[in-house]
């Protein structure tokens, strides 16, 4: 199991859009995230600073690195982009995280 995490940011008043769009993902969306070999997927939200901390596990053989060239990504992105703080692309921009602790 490979485990990744990292962090994004939201933009002032828009936590509920947030969670409205993605408890409406996509189906097309999610089943391109599983077919990359992403599951276990979660966001969190750390209200006083809207950073958003995302957890995923991903498959030994996944193909993360291709999903930022699909239009269901691109169009993910976009559909996004005026809710957080992205990359000239729209990609969310992205910290990466360091393991510290884990317990099974």
């Amino acid at each position: 199991m490979n485990q990744r995490a990292f962090k994004m940011q939201l933009k002032p008043g828009h936590v509920a859009e947030y969670k409205r769009r993605h408890d409406a993902i996509w189906p097309e969306l999610s089943a391109l995230l599983s077919d990359a070999g992403i599951y276990d997927y979660s966001i969190f939200l750390d209200e006083q600073t809207l950073s958003l901390f995302a957890v995923m596990r991903v498959e030994a053989d996944n193909t993360l690195a291709s999903l930022p060239e699909h239009p269901i990504m691109r169009r993910w992105w976009d559909h996004m982009a005026e809710l957080m703080e992205v990359e000239p692309s729209n990609r969310p921009k992205e910290w990466p995280l360091q393991p510290m602790f884990h317990l099974d």
